[in-house]
């Protein structure tokens, strides 16, 4: 089943002084999603937002926001972020014990489910939460800090992933050092979502986003082509 192309900025690397105006800009420019990463200083090492900010968001568009729990414990927090206006809540595998009760109460809270793997993390922690998600996220990078590198040995993890998403209705998202210089290898190894962050707000409004946008959007359809 092919997936549609998705560009998610992530607003980590966004002007946190005009975080709304932000979020407007980058869905004008053409973005379907807008990338919400929630660092909790404790699974990984650094501290960014959490539900209030969210919420503050929400009024400022109509696009999915696709929320990227990197805490530890999540499930404590999963209403909090449903209740904000969160559509697609993905949790790491690494940070809890129990994934599938996870994903089990993000579905029963009415939104689509993600988990996330971290760049050493095998898929194999999958093979049995197949038929409860509704996305897969690949850390092409360690995840905590922006502006990092893509780890080129994610590439084959993500053909990987595609062929055990099969026929399902799951969308593979990539986040982490995604540029316009390696969209087409990771959308041709089978990812139909790409998060960027530093490469689209290195940018000033929404006329530069919008080349950003655009150049990865390309790359990524030669890619799949």
């Amino acid at each position: 089943m092919t997936r549609p192309l998705l560009i998610s900025p992530s607003i980590l690397a966004a002007d946190f002084s005009r975080l709304g105006e932000e979020v407007r800009d980058v869905v004008d420019a053409g973005a379907e999603w807008v990338h919400l990463d929630v660092m909790d200083g404790h699974f990984v090492p650094n501290i960014s937002f959490g539900p209030a900010i969210i919420k503050a968001l929400r009024p400022w568009t109509k696009a999915v926001f696709d929320c990227h729990l990197m805490i530890a414990p999540a499930d404590p927090y999963l209403a909090a972020f449903a209740d904000a206006g969160c559509d697609i809540i993905t949790v790491h595998a690494e940070a809890g014990p129990h994934l599938h009760r996870s994903l089990q109460t993000i579905r029963a809270l009415g939104k689509k489910a993600g988990v996330s793997l971290n760049p050493a993390t095998p898929l194999s922690v999958l093979e049995h939460v197949m038929d409860d998600l509704d996305l897969i996220l690949i850390m092409s990078v360690n995840p905590g800090f922006g502006g990092q590198k893509y780890i080129p040995a994610m590439t084959d993890k993500i053909a990987k992933a595609k062929a055990l998403i099969g026929n399902r209705p799951i969308d593979l998202e990539v986040d982490g050092g995604v540029t316009a210089d390696n969209a087409a290898e990771i959308a041709k190894a089978g990812a139909n979502a790409l998060v960027a962050g530093s490469a689209i707000f290195k940018g000033k409004g929404v006329d530069d986003y919008r080349k950003t946008v655009d150049s990865l959007r390309q790359a990524a359809e030669g890619g799949r082509a």
